[in-house]
C-alpha cells in the first residue's frame, strides 16, 4: 500500500503540473499567434519595401520612338531571295541563304549574301555574271525573311513561347508580345527590361504588365533591330 500511495502521489503531481504547464501554454496562445503574425507582416513589408527600392532605382524607361527612317532590311541565313535577271529566264530562280551566308546561282558559284540589302546583292550577281553576260540586269526580291542574328529581336525568360523574331520596320512591343504568346503565370511582367544592341547593350525597363494585362497602351514601345527582351520570374 506504501509503494501504491507513493506512486499515485508522484504520477498526479506529474499529472497536474502537466495541466498547468498546457494550461499557460493556453493562456499564451493568443500572444504567440499574435506576435508571429506581426513578425511576418514586417518581414512581408520590408521584402515588398526592398523590391520597390530597387525597381525605382531600375533602368530608364524605353523610348516610344526608336525606328529609323533610313532602315534597310539585312540578308542572313535562312532567307530565300527571288533573283530574276532580265531577259535571261534560264539564270533567274528562288535561292535559300545557306547557313554560311552564301548562295549560289547559274553560273555563279559561290556569293556572299549575310549582312547586305538585296540590292548590294544584285549589283554582286550582275558583276559576277558580267564576265559570262553581256550587260546582265538583276533584281534581287527577298521572299523568306529570317535576317542575321544581329538584326533579330530575341525573347528570353518567362514569354509563353520564347524566340527570335525577325526585325520589322516600326515593329513594337505589342507585336512581339503577341508573337511569343503573351506572359507566363509566373512572369514579372514589369520588371521586364530590353538590352539593345544598337545602343551599346544599354538597358531600359518596360511594362509588360501594364501593357498586356491592363491594357495601357501608353506602355507600348518601339523596337529596334537587335534588340533583347528579358522577362524575369516574379517573386510571388
Amino acid at each position: 500500500m506504501r509503494y501504491i500511495r507513493c506512486w499515485f502521489q508522484f504520477t498526479g503531481f506529474s499529472f497536474l503540473a502537466s495541466l498547468n504547464t498546457q494550461g499557460l501554454l493556453l493562456k499564451n496562445f493568443a500572444y504567440v499567434v499574435a506576435s508571429l503574425a506581426t513578425f511576418v507582416r514586417l518581414s512581408l513589408s520590408g521584402l515588398a519595401a526592398v523590391w520597390l527600392a530597387g525597381c525605382a532605382s531600375g533602368y530608364p524607361a524605353a523610348p516610344g520612338v526608336a525606328a529609323t527612317a533610313d532602315y534597310n532590311y539585312i540578308v542572313g541565313p535562312g532567307d530565300t531571295l527571288n533573283i530574276i535577271v532580265w531577259r535571261n529566264p534560264e539564270l533567274s530562280l528562288s535561292v535559300p541563304v545557306r547557313p554560311d551566308g552564301k548562295l549560289s546561282t547559274p553560273l555563279v558559284d559561290e556569293l556572299v549574301a549575310q549582312g547586305k540589302t538585296s540590292q548590294e546583292i544584285a549589283r554582286d550577281v550582275e558583276k559576277a555574271l558580267g564576265k559570262l553576260v553581256r550587260d546582265p540586269v538583276v533584281t534581287v526580291i527577298v521572299t523568306g525573311f529570317v535576317g542575321p542574328y544581329s538584326e533579330q529581336i530575341r525573347v528570353i525568360g518567362e514569354a509563353a513561347k520564347p524566340q527570335a523574331l525577325p526585325y520589322k520596320q516600326k515593329m513594337t512591343l505589342l507585336d512581339v508580345m503577341i508573337a511569343v504568346g503573351g506572359l507566363t503565370d509566373f512572369a514579372d511582367g514589369n520588371g521586364a527590361s530590353i538590352t539593345r544592341a544598337a545602343e551599346g547593350n544599354k538597358r531600359y525597363s518596360v511594362r509588360l504588365k501594364d501593357l498586356i494585362k491592363r491594357g495601357d497602351i501608353s506602355a507600348n514601345v518601339e523596337m529596334k533591330p537587335g534588340d533583347v527582351l528579358i522577362i524575369p520570374q516574379g517573386w510571388f
